[in-house]
């Protein structure tokens, strides 16, 4: 079991569903990530909130043992995100941003952080997650997240970062904006020839893809196509808030990896299936609610139930095979 370092934000959301409105509840991209990962390995966190951020949200990381001496707590507000999701519950429509006291911030990173072994990068501008990887020695494992908008404003920043990260996680819409293609497979294999060992695109309700770089190659000019695994979505009767589902995936992926210590194949698939879990309890609350209320044994119960989803025992596959010439 390994330390996980994540670094990023630490905000207030405003979330309206159809079905319901809720104000200043807790959010941010460490937020979800911090309180997923945790349920695997220890976390340290690396943020900046104001004078308005609760203390009584502080110890709700301090109550789940994460680190949280590299909070840091400016004069000012802090980040604020108000969304608005339509009946489909996939995509949010972002009405207002303020960064507050998030705007300009550039952490400095203590000792003890710089070695831990397992870090994410939460979606933050690519210029951080530089300054970042600048200052943590030798990590075993970097893993970050990113948005549309750094795509079209920072655009040689982040392929920077990409090309230090082993694992990069992004929606389709992002993938495909990224490598300017209609098609998923021809941008995993873009994106894994900028250097990443594997690309984790996060599809909402259909669920998750794993592509990973095949290294024997094929003689030609061309890269070979990637290794892919799809784990289905959990299936949920009710969704109450999307928010923070990547971020909670990519806490139970991380983590997952950081628990195990391997970082095989094997091990990748099944940090996928971990994601794609945590990222299942997320959206069954309002704010970290329902990720927070997780736990180990409905980790694995939802674990088993979605291998159940995708495996066809043999004696299954012998009735349905099809019958011989």
């Amino acid at each position: 079991m390994a330390d996980i370092l994540v670094v990023g934000s630490l905000a207030y959301d405003e979330v309206q569903t159809p079905f319901e409105h809720r104000r200043e509840v807790l959010g941010g991209a460490a937020s979800y990530f911090s309180l997923a990962a945790c349920l695997y390995s220890p976390v340290r966190v690396v943020g900046v909130v104001g004078d308005d951020f609760r203390e009584d949200d502080i110890d709700r990381f301090r109550r789940r043992d994460i680190d949280v001496r590299g909070i840091e707590r400016r004069r000012g507000r802090s980040f604020h995100w108000f969304g608005r999701y339509a009946y489909d519950m996939s995509t949010a429509e972002t009405l207002n941003t303020d960064l507050g006291v998030f705007d300009g911030w550039c952490p400095e990173l203590a000792p003890e952080h710089r070695e831990v072994p397992f870090v994410f990068l939460a979606n933050i501008h690519p210029a951080i997650q530089l300054n970042v990887l600048d200052q943590v020695r030798t990590p075993t494992l970097v893993a970050l997240d990113t948005m549309n908008y750094w795509i079209e404003h920072e655009r040689a920043g982040l392929e920077k970062v990409i090309a230090r990260a082993d694992v990069v996680t992004l929606n389709e819409a992002e993938a495909r904006q990224l490598c300017v293609t209609f098609s998923i497979i021809r941008a995993a294999r873009k994106i894994l020839d900028m250097g990443p060992r594997a690309l984790v695109v996060k599809r909402g309700e259909h669920g998750a893809m794993l592509f990973m770089r095949d290294e024997r190659g094929d003689g030609g000019g061309q890269s070979p196509s990637p290794s892919v695994f799809w784990c289905p979505a959990y299936p949920l009767e009710k969704v109450q808030d999307p928010t923070g589902a990547g971020d909670s995936f990519a806490g139970g992926f991380v983590g997952s990896l950081a628990s195990s210590g391997a970082l095989d194949a094997d091990a990748l698939r099944r940090a996928v299936v971990h994601g794609t879990v945590c990222a299942s309890f997320a959206v069954e609350s309002f704010s970290v609610d329902g990720v927070e209320a997780a736990s180990a044994d409905g980790i694995a119960r939802r674990y088993r139930a979605l291998r159940s989803l995708v495996g066809i025992g043999a004696e299954t596959l012998a009735e349905v095979a099809p019958p011989g010439r």
